[in-house]
């Protein structure tokens, strides 16, 4: 699947979007194993309260199942105005 990065996420990791192998069943799942790839994983995902998170661009949770998706993104709260 397709992990994408925005804002400080894409700058604490240092790329905007990376193809994942992986077996999680959960955004949470995935979350865990990024924070095991490198330092810089885990610094991005440190405080994942800061975080949101978007299944085939659909805004959704942490929990959410990840069977049959193609995309993940991850991004800090945006404000409106």
């Amino acid at each position: 699947m397709d992990v994408l990065y925005f804002a400080w996420v894409r700058e604490r990791i240092g790329i905007p979007r990376e193809a994942v192998d992986t077996q999680a069943a959960t955004v949470m799942d995935l979350v865990d194993e990024l924070r095991g790839k490198e330092e810089r994983y885990e610094a991005a995902f440190a405080d994942i309260s800061a975080l949101r998170v978007a299944v085939d661009q659909q805004l959704t949770d942490f929990d959410a199942p990840l069977s049959g998706v193609r995309e993940v993104a991850f991004f800090p709260p945006m404000t409106g105005g």
